[in-house]
């Protein structure tokens, strides 16, 4: 069954395989004996994986999908499954609420697909199916852990790079070789500096399958297919597939030079008048921004892929007090004064931009609204401000 067939004539083509399934499902109960309400009940209750995978594949947040996740989301706030429970509970996500399409993307799905890039995804499928409440336990502590080590793994691949191949400014696409690194992180690795260089990235490490082999991942930025660059150099793969926006290959590694030449060029050739803009969808001044703008704004939710949380402008913000550093080195709490209000905003792996933030510089920033439950359960504003770019004032 395949969506995308040039002769299937349903609607909603971006489907994920769970959704793919679910819809199977959908079909074969209308022509079984169960009576319909018994269906209808049954098909709710498998909304809650099939949004978890909807998220998790990043599939675009349209039409019937954006109803299965955001149906699916509610379904949550009052799941019986043992497994999803414990998973939720050590995510730090509190029972009886309804969670977030961001939630389920940072929190959940990082620890399920932790199985399988670290051991073996096996454990992931035990635990969705286990009905005993301590094997849920003890399952999703594994998740946990093997996502913290995940994690360490990524940041340490990332330094390495980072540490010791810094690229030159004029390089329109990288091609990065870790050895004895963990494949299984190296996509999540090249999304990191995709997000850092805003260039086209691939990652290799050693082929575990061959010697003398290297294999990895790829991601690339908005307007340039990744596919198609590949599929120019197709002589130089043993093996390589993917689409427009990630990409998985295997080559010799004898011809990683010639490799990182001809992507270079390849990218040069096609980014050379390649303008990159951050789309803005209002511009807004801080006494503008209420908790009745904040509902109005997540009622477009779920956010995700194709429907992305409004991107908002704010000029001649200046910093307003000291800025708390949560993470040392990525995250911060910033206090912005503009217009005569003051607002802590959020700064989510910001280090790049953090030093712009001093007393009686202006900047102009873009910024999101999300919703903060956290900040609501200590009765604060139910939304934050999210920091996702900032120059000095008049350049944007």
């Amino acid at each position: 069954m395949n969506p995308n067939r040039s002769d299937c004539a349903y609607p909603n083509k971006p489907l994920c395989g769970a959704g793919v399934t679910w819809k199977l499902i959908q079909a074969l109960l209308r022509r079984s004996a169960i009576p319909v309400k018994r269906q209808q009940l049954l098909l709710e209750s498998l909304l809650k994986p099939v949004a978890i995978a909807t998220i998790a594949d990043v599939v675009p947040l349209l039409g019937e999908n954006r109803s299965i996740v955001a149906r699916g989301l509610a379904d949550l706030k009052t799941m019986r499954n043992p497994g999803l429970t414990a998973l939720f509970s050590v995510a730090g996500i509190t029972p009886g609420e309804i969670p977030s399409a961001h939630q389920i993307a940072f929190r959940i799905a990082p620890r399920i697909n932790a199985a399988g890039r670290i051991e073996s995804a096996r454990t992931a499928l035990d635990l969705l199916l286990t009905e005993d409440h301590a094997r849920a336990h003890q399952l999703a502590q594994k998740l946990d852990a093997w996502n913290a080590e995940r994690r360490r793994i990524e940041c340490e691949t990332l330094e390495r790079i980072v540490g010791n191949q810094i690229p030159a400014s004029q390089e329109t696409g990288l091609v990065f070789a870790v050895p004895d690194s963990h494949l299984g992180v190296l996509g999540i690795v090249a999304s990191g500096l995709v997000e850092r260089f805003q260039v086209p990235v691939i990652v290799l490490t050693d082929d575990l399958r061959e010697d003398g082999a290297l294999a990895g991942s790829g991601r690339s930025i908005q307007g340039f297919h990744l596919l198609e660059a590949l599929e120019s150099m197709a002589d130089l793969f043993i093996t390589f597939g993917g689409h427009s926006q990630a990409a998985g290959i295997r080559l010799r590694s004898e011809r990683l030079l010639e490799f990182r030449s001809r992507f270079g060029e390849y990218t040069s050739r096609c980014l050379a008048k390649f303008e990159r803009m951050q789309h803005v969808d209002a511009e807004a001044c801080f006494p503008e921004l209420t908790t009745e703008v904040a509902k109005e704004i997540q009622a477009f939710a779920p956010f995700g892929c194709e429907n992305p949380v409004p991107i908002m402008l704010a000029r001649n913000a200046q910093l307003a007090g000291s800025i708390n550093v949560i993470t040392p080195g990525k995250h911060f709490g910033v206090p912005l004064r503009q217009s005569n209000r003051v607002i802590r905003c959020k700064a989510w792996n910001f280090a790049d931009y953090i030093g712009l933030l001093k007393t009686g510089e202006p900047v102009d920033i873009l910024f999101h609204i999300e919703d903060d439950r956290y900040a609501a359960r200590r009765g604060w504003e139910s939304w934050s401000l999210i920091l996702k770019d900032a120059r000095p004032a008049g350049t944007l």
